[in-house]
C-alpha cells in the first residue's frame, strides 16, 4: 500500500501531470477522473470530438483543464495537443492514462516511485497479457510490436502497444515533428524516444478487459493494424539505415581505437568465425557500388544475421577516398576479365570519368560484385586464421 498524501507530494514535486485523451468513453470517464483526482488535481483530458455524453460529465469537474477536439482527430493529435498543453504549463512529466477503464489509476504510484529513482526516464506501464479474457488479436498485436521495436531500436522492450505511461515531457518537446495521428503515434514516439537515448523502463500494470458486449473498442482492427504496420516499416528502414548506425558510430567516437578493438574482437563473445564472416560482409558491403550507405548497408546487414556489427562497418571503410580510385579500377578490370574485354585497363587509364561510367555501367557493377565477393572471401580466411593464432580458441557464442 502506498501513502496516499506522500504520493500527491511526490507527484506535485515533480511537477507531473495526467493525461486523459478521450472518445465516447462517458460509460468509464467519470470513474478514471475521480481515481485520478485522488493523487493530483493536474489533469488534462484531452475530448477528441465524442458525440456521447462526454462533454456534460467533463462540465461537472471544473477542477481539471479540459481540451475540445470540435471533431474527432484520432489518438496521436490527442496525445500531441495534451503533450504541447502540459509543456506549455511548465510540466516535467505526463501519465497518459485510457478513459475506457481497461488502466487501474491505482498504478500511478508505482510510476512515481520509479521515476523517482530514474529521473528524465521514458515509462511504460506493462501489461499481463497472458491473463484470461485478453482476445487473440491484442496478444497478436502485443508480440508483432514488441518484435519491431527491437528490430528499429536494439532494445528489448515488455509492451509497446501500452497507452499507460509516464513521458518526460522535456524529451518529447526535443521532437519537433511527428508524422503520426491516430493509433500508431504511440509506437512512433516512444521509439523516436529511445533513438535519441532516452532511457525506456517498464513497470508492471493491471489490465481489466470488459466482457465482450460490454467493451467499448475504438481500435478498427484492420485499417488500424495497417497503420501501424505501415509505421513500424518506415521505423525499421530509418532505424536500420540511419539512427542506429548513426548512434553506434557517435558511441564508438568516445573510445580510443585500442579499446574499440579489445572490446569488439579480442574481447568479444563472438567466435572467431563469427567475426571472420563480419568482417567479410563489411568488405564485400564495401566495394559494392551504394556510394555514401556502405557504412549503413553494413551495419543493418550484420545486426540482421546477427554479426558483428563493429568489425562489419570497420571493413566497409575500404571504399575511403585515398582507395577508392583503386577499388574502381580493380572493379571494373575484374567485370571485362569476366565479359572477355581484354583492352579494359587501357581503356579506364584513357577514358574514365562521367561519361565512361555511364558507357561501361554492366561491366562495373558486374565486376564489383565479383571483386567484393574475392575480397571477402581472402580477407574473410585471413582474419579467420590470424585470429586462430592470437586469441588462441574460439569464445562461445553466448
Amino acid at each position: 500500500m502506498h501513502d496516499l498524501t506522500l504520493v500527491r507530494q511526490k507527484i506535485a514535486d515533480l511537477r507531473c501531470c495526467i493525461i486523459i485523451p478521450t472518445y465516447n468513453n462517458d460509460r468509464t470517464l467519470a470513474k478514471v477522473i475521480l481515481g485520478a483526482l485522488s493523487y493530483t488535481s493536474h489533469i488534462i483530458v484531452v475530448n477528441d470530438g465524442s458525440t456521447d455524453n462526454t462533454r456534460q460529465i467533463l462540465s461537472t469537474f471544473p477542477q481539471i483543464m479540459v481540451i475540445h477536439n470540435e471533431i474527432n482527430c484520432g489518438k496521436g493529435m490527442t496525445l500531441r495537443k495534451g503533450f504541447a498543453y502540459a509543456i506549455e504549463k511548465e510540466f516535467r512529466y505526463a501519465i497518459t492514462i485510457d478513459s475506457d477503464g481497461q488502466h487501474f489509476v491505482e498504478d500511478i504510484p508505482s510510476f512515481i516511485e520509479m521515476i523517482g529513482h530514474n529521473p528524465d526516464t521514458m515509462i511504460v506501464g506493462a501489461r499481463d497479457m497472458t491473463q484470461d479474457g485478453i482476445p487473440g488479436t491484442s496478444n497478436f498485436g502485443h508480440r508483432f510490436s514488441n518484435f519491431w521495436f527491437k528490430v528499429e531500436t536494439g532494445h528489448p522492450i515488455e509492451d509497446v502497444q501500452t497507452g499507460y505511461r509516464l513521458y518526460p515531457l522535456h524529451e518529447v518537446k526535443k521532437i519537433k515533428h511527428f508524422y503520426s495521428r491516430k493509433f500508431e503515434f504511440e509506437v512512433e514516439v516512444l521509439v523516436r524516444l529511445t533513438w535519441r537515448n532516452v532511457n525506456v523502463l517498464s513497470v508492471p500494470v493491471r489490465i481489466y478487459y470488459a466482457p465482450k458486449e460490454e467493451r467499448v473498442s475504438h481500435f478498427r482492427k484492420f485499417r488500424d493494424f495497417t497503420r501501424v504496420s505501415i509505421a513500424n516499416t518506415i521505423l525499421v528502414f530509418m532505424g536500420v539505415l540511419w539512427c542506429r548506425p548513426l548512434s553506434f558510430l557517435k558511441r564508438l567516437r568516445k573510445k580510443t581505437f585500442r579499446e574499440v578493438v579489445d572490446e569488439y574482437i579480442m574481447k568479444s563473445a563472438d567466435s572467431n568465425s563469427k567475426i571472420s564472416i563480419s568482417l567479410a560482409l563489411g568488405m564485400f558491403m564495401g566495394v559494392m557500388p551504394i556510394w555514401g550507405w556502405q557504412m549503413v548497408a553494413a551495419f543493418g546487414t550484420a545486426h540482421l544475421f546477427r554479426l558483428n556489427k563493429f568489425v562489419a562497418v570497420l571493413a566497409s571503410n575500404i571504399s575511403i577516398p585515398p582507395l577508392l580510385p583503386l577499388i574502381l579500377y580493380l572493379s571494373y578490370i575484374t567485370g571485362g576479365w569476366i565479359l572477355g574485354i581484354q583492352e579494359s585497363a587501357v581503356k579506364f587509364s584513357n577514358e574514365f570519368g562521367l561519361q565512361w561510367l555511364k558507357d561501361n555501367l554492366i561491366q562495373y557493377l558486374l565486376g564489383s560484385l565479383v571483386l567484393g565477393f574475392i575480397l571477402a572471401l581472402i580477407l574473410g580466411t585471413i582474419t579467420y586464421v590470424i585470429l586462430s593464432i592470437f586469441r588462441k580458441r574460439e569464445i562461445p557464442v553466448k
